[in-house]
């Protein structure tokens, strides 16, 4: 499994106490927590849009995808604005975080593979597990995290709201 991670830089964020990473190479930016728009009859996981220089991009909230409680507006919160590869077509997407914290290179040999827990609960979303200063981090496969089917629920509320 490690030996199929190629890249090996990636942005580590915080959602509670528990460190996350994503590929840097799928990072577009990262910005402060502006407003976000709501959008009714979406999952709950989607916070709503922003405008992001006259394009309409959903803001995802992580926590809540992963079973968390709701992310609170913090001075650290912010949305890390990521590309997330559905089918043939790219998809932009903000993810909010309680906090960013840097970038970090990690060579093959510091991952290890992700966890099996068994068969009722998905780990197919997370690439493996790094070892950084005795703790570990959570990579993420930001294009597995939302099925198909809730990756077009997010876009369908993103499209009606840019109608």
């Amino acid at each position: 499994m490690a030996d199929e991670l190629q890249a090996n830089q990636y942005l580590t964020f915080t959602l509670a106490d528990e460190v996350f990473a994503v590929d840097v190479a799928r990072v577009r930016e990262i910005l402060e927590y502006t407003g976000i728009t709501k959008v009714p009859q979406v999952p709950d996981f989607m916070r709503g849009v922003i405008n992001l220089r006259g394009c309409v991009v959903p803001v995802i909230d992580l926590r809540l995808k992963f079973g968390m409680r709701e992310t609170d507006r913090t001075v650290n919160t912010c949305i890390i604005v990521v590309e997330v590869q559905m089918d043939a077509d790219v998809i932009v997407l903000g993810a909010l975080a309680d906090s960013v914290q840097e970038v970090i290179e990690l060579e093959p040999g510091q991952i290890e593979a992700a966890p099996h827990i068994g068969t009722r609960l998905r780990t197919d979303f997370i690439r493996g597990m790094g070892k950084l200063d005795g703790r570990f981090v959570m990579i993420l496969d930001i294009d597995r995290v939302f099925s198909c089917e809730e990756m077009a629920e997010v876009q369908e509320g993103g499209d009606a709201v840019a109608a």
